[in-house]
């Protein structure tokens, strides 16, 4: 599984990418989120706030009860504003 950090979330996990073996227990989006968050200070540092952060799955947004599966290519960055 790929999962992407951008901007903020790539400042505090050190990363912009990082690949990890899918575990099943990771059913939705939620469950990964809680097993990052105890990978480093960094990633709980991150993720801490979901209201602040946004999800892709496979380049489509999708809530934090989102459905996983192995190959799924996750990114996690903030909220965007345009005008």
């Amino acid at each position: 599984m790929n999962i992407r950090y951008f901007a903020w979330l790539r400042e505090h996990t050190g990363v912009s990418n990082e690949t990890v073996a899918y575990d099943p227990k990771w059913i939705t989006v939620a469950d990964l989120v809680a097993d990052l968050k105890t990978k480093s200070h960094g990633h709980a540092k991150a993720l801490a706030d979901m209201t602040l952060v946004r999800v892709a799955v496979n380049y489509d947004y999708v809530d934090l009860d989102h459905k996983l599966s192995d190959g799924d290519e996750v990114a996690f960055f903030p909220p965007v504003t345009g005008g």
